[in-house]
């Protein structure tokens, strides 16, 4: 551990699983530099302070009902929190300095904060403090789906066939049917294109970009980055395994359990399956994945998030006597600590919604993946995973039972699956070398701390 160097990071996460986990893992590796690490929080999704006791955490109003945490509407959620949050945020930001003044190890030298925070830069104007922009996705992604209300406005969007399998040149290697997906609802067309427009307009004039990817996996739209933004980008990815051992910052309580079960399995012999934290699926899509597992008859580890399967609880709605006639080859969780499952020998492939995060992980342990990608930028992911990287399959969005079954014996058991992951284990010592001295994740993150001594 490197010496504190009395230097302060103000960090500030936009209250998702899939953004909380990066900025806390980027905290940790700035920390392991010598910084001190304050997080400001939400109310809503708070962190769990208790697992991070090296940093201080500040929790701030955020003016969200229960109906409005409660809701499936995730834009929504972003305009509100956007619109509550900006005076909570300067109120702790003036008191934060005001005691700096004062502490000893208390200089502040920067703000981090998430892009989907567009009020952020304006705040960290008025108090004179550099601004660096955390992008939790992939490179490609963010680049891309800045420009979605160009194309919408030069009359690219939309498309006249919203199944066509045709590639989309402006957005590789999405098809047209999966940026249809992304686009959404129409009635959410004029705000989500709005808030894109202000990510971009509030991100440019940042003191940097700091990407929880590689250059092993974003080279193409690195390079080019400078059409878009004018300053610094330090892609410094995969966060997790910069700082040994790696951690979760999961907002669920994982199930110890899995570890052991585990244990019991032959090596590379279970299909880990795993939707996420926001995806909800219906139940009849809940039974189909179900039957087409228990027809592999192959072991399965299965995350179902209570609340995931709509109109249900948890899994009663599974037929009777399904877990009992899987003879021990089944197991089902509310939530499992997913970096030891995709690391334990007995985990030869993941079924995956293929968030930015899980798809990381899955490649820094050399798991092959089966993509089920639902929103946003799980169907870039999916892509990249299938068409690019060639390092799993692509359900098409067909959640059959037979799909299922075909998809899983194709990974596990079939010389096809043996190829899959041949070259996803030299992916993963690609992307693992980048984070190695000498790498150029290390680089980059090496820059990144030079830069910010430098205010």
């Amino acid at each position: 551990m490197e010496k504190r160097n009395k230097r302060r990071m103000i960090l500030f996460p936009l209250p998702l699983q899939g953004c909380i986990n990066p900025m806390l893992q980027l905290a940790k590796i700035l920390f392991s530099r010598g910084f001190s690490i304050t997080i400001i929080h939400t109310r809503f999704n708070a962190p769990k302070s208790s697992d991070h006791p090296l940093f201080t955490f500040l929790q701030i109003p955020d003016g969200l009902s229960e109906t409005q945490k409660q809701s499936r509407d995730v834009l929504l959620q972003l305009t509100l929190l956007n619109n509550n949050c900006e005076n909570p945020l300067r109120e702790c930001l003036t008191n934060l300095i005001k005691g700096s003044e004062t502490e000893e190890g208390g200089e502040i030298s920067c703000l981090i904060d998430d892009s989907g925070w567009v009020f952020t830069q304006s705040v960290a104007d008025s108090f004179n403090l550099p601004r660096f922009v955390l992008c939790a996705y992939k490179f490609t992604f963010f680049l891309g789906h800045l420009l979605v209300p160009q194309l919408r406005r030069e009359g690219f969007l939309p498309f006249p066939d919203s199944e066509a399998e045709d590639s989309v040149p402006a957005f590789q290697p999405l098809r047209k049917k999966d940026l249809a997906r992304i686009m959404g609802k129409k009635d959410q067309v004029e705000p989500l294109d709005a808030y894109l427009v202000k990510i971009l307009e509030t991100t440019k004039p940042a003191s940097g970009l700091i990407v929880m990817s590689c250059e092993e996996l974003d080279r193409d739209s690195l390079s080019e980055s400078h059409k878009v933004f004018a300053f610094p980008i330090y892609p410094i990815g995969p966060p997790h395994i910069h700082v040994v051992p790696a951690s979760s910052s999961s907002l669920f309580e994982p199930d110890q359990s899995c570890t052991p079960w585990l244990d019991k399995q032959e090596t590379r012999s279970v299909m880990y399956v795993s939707l996420g934290s926001i995806v909800t699926i219906t139940e009849s899509q809940f039974l189909e994945i179900a039957c087409g597992l228990r027809q592999t008859n192959l072991s399965f580890l299965w995350v179902v998030r209570p609340g995931s399967v709509q109109g249900r609880d948890w899994i009663e709605s599974l037929p009777s006597g399904f877990m009992e006639g899987l003879n021990g080859k089944g197991k089902i969780v509310k939530w499992a600590p997913q970096l030891d499952v995709l690391a334990h020998r007995a985990t030869g492939g993941f079924l995956t919604h293929n968030g930015w995060n899980s798809t990381l992980e899955s490649i820094c342990e050399g798991v092959p993946m089966i993509s089920l990608p639902f929103v946003w930028d799980q169907l870039l992911n999916a892509r990249f995973v299938s068409d690019v990287w060639r390092i799993g399959i692509h359900l098409e969005g067909r959640i059959e039972r037979r799909e299922i079954e075909s998809a899983v014996i194709r990974l596990m058991v079939e010389p096809e699956g043996k190829q899959i992951r041949e070259r996803v284990n030299a992916l993963r010592d690609e992307v693992r070398r980048s984070v190695q001295r000498g790498g150029s994740s290390s680089r980059y993150l090496d820059d990144l701390v030079d830069r910010i001594t430098s205010f």
